[in-house]
């Protein structure tokens, strides 16, 4: 069963520090691109990250604006897993955080973009 699953989410002070997983069951990571979404509440998903696969564009990483110098994801592959960790966390970045996989291996921030498999979400709240 191909299955993508998001950990890590919680509730944390601003300036403080999460690690979300996704990790895959099912099928390979290795040859996909690994979006991170997120949703908030009366908002439209966006994209957050996305790393493409190495054999299709060489692992590149890509950032929103919004999340840039703060995010960093990254695979290991050995786990087939994909993390996003995220410092310096804002009141802005709460909202549901979804994972995702694109079998071209090349990625998009786009939500509406190519993606084969959605994990179910995990919630980040940052909050005093």
């Amino acid at each position: 069963q191909v299955q993508l699953v998001e950990s890590g989410g919680g509730l944390v002070q601003p300036g403080g520090s999460l690690r979300l997983s996704c990790a895959a069951s099912g099928f390979t990571l290795d040859y996909y691109a690994i979006g991170w979404f997120r949703q908030a509440p009366g908002k439209e998903r966006e994209g957050v990250s996305y790393i493409s696969s190495i054999t299709s564009s060489d692992g590149s990483t890509y950032y929103a604006d919004s999340v840039k110098g703060r995010f960093t994801i990254s695979r290991d592959n050995a786990k087939n897993t994909v993390y996003l960790q995220m410092n310096s966390l804002k009141p802005e970045d709460t909202a549901v955080y979804y994972c995702a996989a694109d079998s071209s291996g090349l990625g998009t921030l786009a939500a509406i973009g190519p993606y084969d498999y959605w994990g179910q979400g995990t919630q980040v709240t940052v909050s005093s």
